[in-house]
């Protein structure tokens, strides 16, 4: 599986091409104990032409069943009356090994109403002996675009389900980066097929260089730069690398993941990633430049990196990417560590200030605000530019941290863009980093609510459509709060996330109705918010650790044999 904005390319198992439908192959077996009628339906039926491939013929329905197992044939015409084993009999070996292609039945006229019981076993069609060619072909056409239907179908149910896990890898790998999941990793590992999170990863951070030119224009503006921008990351490496992950991570900003092999590269690769990482981000900063017109910084972690150690890693190469304060600058992570013990305590300084604004915390503002003043007297005392250049540093971080989650209003940020531009020295940016806090406290104000309150109308809402398929953007447009604000709110609040919250509500639900009605386990499976039993047995399951089934047997002994009985099935 690979996520959306990785460098690759796929198609509809080519039924389509530039517009162009190719009439997909089936497979088909001819079966009969006569050897003249099988050399004739070889030469007689145009199998080419109706693009099957015969892959084989048996002469009786044991050889048959072999073949069937191991070429898996979409379609099948048998004789019924055969030696060994029949035509009926083969069909109903098939049938119960689980073959779900079709098949037709070729009889004699005396056969006839034996041939009619080979329709309870699922025979497509029968045909009469001595065979009418024409009618044949007629049938094995009509047959064919059956099947040739059924796969496209699941064919596009893939295509669209590999779309949807692909946004579910992107959400997750952003969710990582940003820290907004503590769901543990050990149980999405167990969740079907997620061997991508035991991959490693490079990462790449880039950073726009203008960035406080592009936050000026409007929002179509500013959208149309970063559409142009990602795009031009997403195609600048893709000689050199098969896949890799394009995320935007905030205005002006994108983490470039790229996955490594499960298993820990060799020494030798190891020893030359730092060079390779480096002529990537050249590659980067020269597409950006010659597409798009701008120039942008890229901070490099070449060690590679577990799902766990994503968070840890970004902020860390942001924060040295931020406090370089150089432009078309390349920034290798392990060159710079510890390195500025006074620019990392002024970055801490302004995710304290970043969190008590998105918090509502005036307590947390007002100490983090005291150490400030204090670390720019001391900043000033050694070198009175740099104290500056830290300054309009954070004016510029916190303007994007605030408009990333709807702390600033178009009026707000243009009031602090126009004091920013106007402040040329220490005292005049401090005061302009007391101007954003005061205008993002009025625009929280603003809203009536405390984040207390939102949360509350939140899980109240929750309560009300659990049984619905929430989403986040649904919960933040009911609240009037930006999707990123809300995630940051609700983990903030509940130390979880939105999803791991309305699962386990969910699961709650469903084990009370478990035991406290008779109803069925598809009917609690809807009402919990899961349209699917199948679906629902198998996340209750990872949730209680047994199915739902098992959990009301232990309370109500001896009432769900045929719930057990589908739960099998289900494969739980």
């Amino acid at each position: 599986m690979q996520p959306t904005g990785l460098r690759h390319g796929h198609s509809l198992h080519d039924t389509k091409t530039n517009n162009r439908v190719i009439v997909m192959k089936i497979k088909a077996m001819l079966v009969d104990d006569e050897i003249n009628i099988v050399r004739n339906l070889e030469k007689v039926i145009p199998w080419e032409a109706m693009n099957i491939e015969l892959i084989g013929t048996a002469a009786n329905g044991a050889k048959a069943l072999d073949l069937a197992r191991e070429g898996k044939p979409d379609l099948i015409l048998s004789d019924i009356r055969m030696p060994v084993m029949d035509g009926i009999e083969l069909l109903r070996q098939l049938r119960g090994s689980g073959y779900e292609g079709e098949m037709i039945m070729l009889t004699g006229f005396q056969e006839f109403d034996y041939a009619r019981s080979a329709v309870k076993y699922g025979a497509r069609d029968y045909i009469l002996k001595p065979i009418d060619y024409e009618e044949l072909q007629l049938v094995i056409e009509r047959t064919a675009a059956g099947i040739r239907e059924i796969k496209i179908n699941e064919l596009k149910k893939t295509a669209k389900w590999r779309e949807l896990s692909e946004l579910a890898y992107e959400k997750i790998l952003l969710d990582l980066l940003m820290d907004y999941t503590s769901f543990p990793l050990h149980r999405l590992r167990e969740e079907g097929d997620r061997s991508w999170l035991d991959q490693r990863y490079w990462m790449l951070l880039v950073d726009l260089d203008d960035y406080s030119q592009i936050a000026r224009q409007d929002e179509r503006e500013r959208k149309l730069v970063h559409f142009a921008v990602r795009n031009v990351l997403q195609d600048a490496l893709s000689s050199e690398l098969a896949e890799y992950a394009v995320l935007l991570t905030r205005e002006g900003e994108w983490c470039v993941l790229i996955p490594l092999p499960v298993t820990r590269p060799p020494a030798v690769a190891m020893a030359a990633a730092t060079e390779r990482l480096r002529a990537w981000s050249e590659q980067v900063q020269q597409a950006v430049e010659r597409c798009v017109k701008l120039s942008i910084s890229v901070g490099v972690y070449p060690s590679p990196l577990a799902a766990e150690e994503l968070a840890d890693a970004y902020r860390k190469v942001q924060r040295g990417l931020q406090l370089s304060l150089e432009n078309r600058h390349i920034l290798i992570h392990e060159q710079t560590a510890g390195t500025d013990a006074r620019g990392s305590s002024f970055w801490g300084l302004a995710d304290s200030l970043a969190t008590g604004l998105t918090q509502g915390d005036s307590a947390k503002i007002e100490l983090t605000l005291e150490e400030l003043g204090r670390s720019i007297k001391e900043a000033g005392g050694h070198n009175s530019m740099r104290a500056e250049q830290m300054l309009h540093f954070l004016c510029l971080h916190l303007l994007r941290e605030m408009r990333s989650v709807g702390l600033l209003g178009s009026s707000q940020e243009q009031t602090v863009w126009a004091k920013l531009e106007d402040s040329l020295n220490v005292k005049e940016l401090v005061e302009c980093v007391h101007l954003l806090i005061r205008e993002c406290q009025q625009v929280s104000t603003g809203r009536r609510k405390s984040p207390e309150l939102l949360m509350a109308s939140a899980r109240e809402y929750i309560q009300k459509h659990v049984a619905r398929d929430l989403g986040v953007e649904e919960l933040a447009q009911h609240l009037g709060i930006s999707n990123s604000y809300f995630s940051l709110l609700f983990k903030q609040h509940h130390q979880e996330t939105f999803l791991e919250y309305l699962t386990r509500e969910r699961m709650e639900l469903a084990k009370s109705l478990l035991l406290h009605s008779d109803k069925s386990v598809t009917q609690i499976g809807k009402l919990a918010g899961y349209a699917e039993r199948r679906y629902f047995t198998k996340v209750f399951h990872k949730y209680e650790g047994m199915t739902p089934t098992e959990f009301r047997e232990r309370a109500k002994p001896g009432v769900a044999e045929l719930e057990t009985e589908e739960e099998v099935a289900d494969g739980v």
